[in-house]
């Protein structure tokens, strides 16, 4: 018996894959995924966001030390650049961990507000 071209099997259609994927997620005790929304999908876009530009901004900093490392005159002056680089860098990385774990949180609905099935 051969298959008529209007049987789809579930492997090639998108939307049973998606459904299957979310329904495995839910049995596997992580709940309904009703909780994702466009203010999540939104969310996620500004931490992609954040970290694109926290990523452009040190390449922009390693330029700007490599340039004053190429033209400084004593090996004082390299020490210090290397080590103001350095200071910066952890600055830098201090305040975008701390603004990304803020954007992480904030990204979840609080328990208890508006769904009662929130993971988190």
């Amino acid at each position: 018996m051969t298959k008529s071209s209007k049987d789809k099997s579930s492997s090639s259609d998108p939307l049973a894959m998606g459904q299957a994927f979310l329904r495995q997620f839910e049995d596997a005790g992580l709940g309904p995924m009703r909780w994702i929304g466009t203010q999540w999908l939104e969310a996620m876009a500004d931490m992609n966001s954040e970290v694109v530009s926290f990523v452009a901004e040190r390449i922009r900093e390693d330029v700007r030390t490599q340039h004053a490392l190429l033209h400084c005159k004593s090996a004082e002056e390299a020490q210090r650049i290397q080590l103001d680089f350095l200071e910066k860098a952890y600055e830098q990385y201090t305040v975008e961990t701390g603004k990304l774990v803020k954007m992480s949180l904030d990204m979840f609905p609080s328990r208890g507000k508006d769904i009662d099935n929130s993971p988190v």
